[in-house]
């Protein structure tokens, strides 16, 4: 299938205080290259659009050999995998120059933006030929099985704002993964890197929505949950740093 690239000029604004790439930096630079790739392949926002039908994030699965820091120059790459019955599956790749730095695994689901039920995937896009029946590879990345756990720690409050919409009218999905880090310390995100993410998407925020944020950390991991302010679980998160 199609390969889509884009060399990215990492800028200031992306980085953190050690010149580390922002997570969300990281997630926006991929939901940028999946458009572009899904646009260009046919099955993108402006073929969804029409359609009134919109693409739903539901897995990531990143392992890093090397989480980019002081990288200035990102090259990233992907591809469609192809689909089932009801979902989509993409691959990223994350390089700096030829130095491998991580992979990306997702899953996706299709959306009718006006009733927000799931839309089989198949019955969408089964006559496009730039997507194929999807067949696993031995070194596809493997998911965790993300579960809340019982006892969070930390934990702290925000609310959806206008700027952290999308063009389907609801959080952009890199705004959770900063809602999922704010609660650990800053002593904690300076002395530590990611090494293997996984994140659920459970469920959309929608405009001036409370958002309540959990943490716990255990050993060399940190575990996530966001909610909304009636307990509706929005994403689960399993994340291990270095």
């Amino acid at each position: 299938m199609n390969t889509c690239t884009n060399n990215i000029n990492v800028k200031y604004s992306e980085m953190d205080h050690n010149l580390a790439l922002k997570p969300f930096s990281l997630l926006n630079f991929l939901q940028d290259i999946a458009s572009e790739s899904a646009e260009n392949l046919g099955f993108g926002y402006t073929f969804m659009s029409e359609k009134n039908l919109a693409w739903f994030l539901i897995k990531y699965r990143m392992e890093f050999t090397d989480y980019p820091i002081g990288v200035y120059d990102l090259t990233l790459k992907t591809r469609p995998r192809g689909y089932n019955k009801l979902f989509a599956y993409r691959e990223f790749e994350m390089f700096e120059k030829d130095k491998p730095l991580g992979k990306v695994f997702s899953v996706w689901s299709i959306v009718d933006k006006e009733n927000r039920t799931t839309i089989p995937v198949a019955s969408v896009i089964l006559d496009n030929p730039e997507m194929q029946p999807y067949t696993k590879k031995e070194d596809d990345l493997a998911f965790a099985r993300v579960k809340p756990i019982e006892n969070y720690s930390l934990n702290k409050e925000f609310e959806v704002r206008y700027n952290d919409l999308d063009v389907n009218g609801h959080a952009n999905n890199g705004n959770y993964i900063v809602w999922a880090f704010e609660p650990l310390s800053l002593e904690f995100k300076t002395e530590h890197k990611i090494k293997i993410i996984d994140m659920i998407y459970k469920k959309e925020a929608t405009y001036g929505e409370k958002i309540i944020s959990e943490a716990e950390i255990i050993d060399n991991k940190t575990y996530h949950r966001i909610k909304n302010s009636i307990g509706e679980d929005l994403l689960l998160v399993e994340c291990e740093w270095v």
